[in-house]
Order: C-alpha cells, then structure tokens, then sequence
C-alpha cells in the first residue's frame, strides 16, 4: 500500500498561491527546490484536480498533456475536455474506494500536487496520509488555501523538521487515521 502525500509550498499565511493563481513569491532554485526534486524522483503516480491541471497551461502545457512525464498523472474532474488518446487519465468521480484501490495497486507513493480544494476533499475523505509542507517566508494575504475552504480537522505527528538558511521550514507530517 502505498500512501498519499501531500508536498506542496505554502505561505506562512496558509495559501499555496497568491491571488489569481500567483505562485512568483515562492522559490524556484535553491537548496528547497532541490530537495523537493529529489523527493519527485520517488513519487509514481501524480493526481490533481481540475484547476490545477489547467493551471499548467499559463505555463505552456496543452490539454492532454502529462505535466510530470516520468509519473502516471490523473486529473480529477467532472467537466474537463482533453483530446482522445491524452497522456493524461481524467476520473470524472472523486471515490473513497477508487483512491484506496490507487494506493494498493500504485507502483510507489502517490503525490497529490494539488489543489487546495481538491485537497480538502481528499482530507475529508481521509485518503491522505502524509502532509510534506514547504513553509515560504512570505505572506501572500489571499489566495488558494491549502486545503481550500474545507474546516474539516485531522490529527498529525510532525516526523521531520529542516530549516534551511533561507527562511523556508520543510516539515513532514503523518495524517493519523
């Protein structure tokens, strides 16, 4: 069984981006940067919602395309359109049962890269299992909340603590079911 995490960038405000989608005060390069990237070579399967899918098209990405093409990537909507023999899968229904079926048939961890109201859902629905939270010495004041407008609780054990020289914090947490 493989667990689903959570490993994501956030504002000390709580907003994994700013207004309309602005993401330019997080960092790019650097040491947190690089961590995150080694920690991307051991994640198999990509799931995301809608929203964040689509927001890789402000960057170049067209439908259908897979934005990270060494996982399997699947979009969660009821609504978007991709072309017929896409490289992404889009699941039309976010089920408790589909997602636990994932994580036993999944070849290595599972990454969840957003967003903020998908990741509420999914907190809801208690499938995620692990938070890795990037935490920028910025305040962005508005935005995408991290887990959207979702007030659902869960309990957590921090299992890792790093500090880097710039500011940032990386924290790992257990989700307890």
């Amino acid at each position: 069984m493989h667990p689903i995490i959570y490993d994501v960038a956030m504002s000390l405000d709580g907003f994994i981006a700013g207004p309309d989608g602005d993401v330019s005060g997080f960092a790019h390069s650097g040491p947190v940067v690089e961590d995150y990237q080694g920690r991307m070579a051991g994640y198999s399967v990509a799931i995301m919602g809608r929203a964040t899918y689509e927001f890789g098209y402000r960057f170049g990405s067209e439908p259908g395309q897979n934005p990270y093409p060494s996982m399997r990537s699947l979009v969660f909507s009821r609504t978007l359109l991709c072309p017929e023999n896409s490289d992404v899968e889009v699941i039309r229904d976010t089920d408790h049962e589909m997602l636990e079926s994932l994580k036993a048939t999944a070849e290595g961890e599972i990454y969840l890269c957003g967003g903020g109201a998908f990741a509420g859902a999914l907190l809801d629905m208690g499938v995620i299992d692990v938070l890795r939270l990037k935490r920028a010495p910025i305040l962005l004041g508005s935005g995408v909340r991290l887990f959207g407008e979702r007030s659902t609780g869960a309990e957590i054990e921090c299992t890792e603590t790093k500090n880097y020289p710039s500011g940032y914090v990386f924290q790992a947490f257990r989700i307890k079911s």
